[in-house]
């Protein structure tokens, strides 16, 4: 049997996603969002969390949902990943769940090729995607996104 693994659960249109736990840092209600002139198109803008500068990310536009204006009751995930923090703005993190190995279905065993998504969890009430946060942004997103900053410093 494999370790058992945590997820932080957030949910956008009703459909629930995940996160590894330890990608997480913190949740936060909506804040302002900076525009970010010359980013890629998946970033919304940048946050200031505690003298912080940390690019905000459109889930919404990355899993092909329908755009929205963002509501006072949205909650934003900050979380890491190996090159940077970044800001996740979902409609709403209902919690953390446990999960074991054995529940975790490979995407490969699903549908071959899915980007962004590193598997599913089956849980007693239903799935979960598990959103592989190192693969949101893809290399010239993340080039792009250094050179939109780096100018932004100056």
């Amino acid at each position: 049997m494999t370790d058992p693994g945590w997820l932080v659960i957030f949910i956008l249109d009703g459909q629930r996603y995940g996160l590894y736990l330890d990608a997480v840092e913190r949740v936060i209600r909506a804040v302002a969002i900076t525009r970010l002139p010359k980013a890629p198109g998946i970033v919304i803008g940048v946050i200031n969390i505690q003298g912080r500068i940390i690019p905000a990310v459109n889930v919404r536009k990355r899993f092909g949902l329908p755009q929205r204006e963002m509501a006072v009751s949205d909650q934003v995930i900050v979380a890491r990943t190996s090159a940077r923090d970044v800001a996740m703005v979902v409609d709403e993190v209902t919690g953390i769940v446990e999960y074991s190995g054995m529940e975790l279905v490979p995407k490969e065993k699903i549908l071959p090729g899915l980007e962004h998504i590193d598997g599913i969890v089956v849980l007693n009430d239903g799935l979960v995607l598990i959103h592989d946060l190192e693969k949101f942004l893809s290399l010239e997103e993340q080039r792009s996104l250094d050179g939109a900053l780096a100018r932004s410093r100056r």
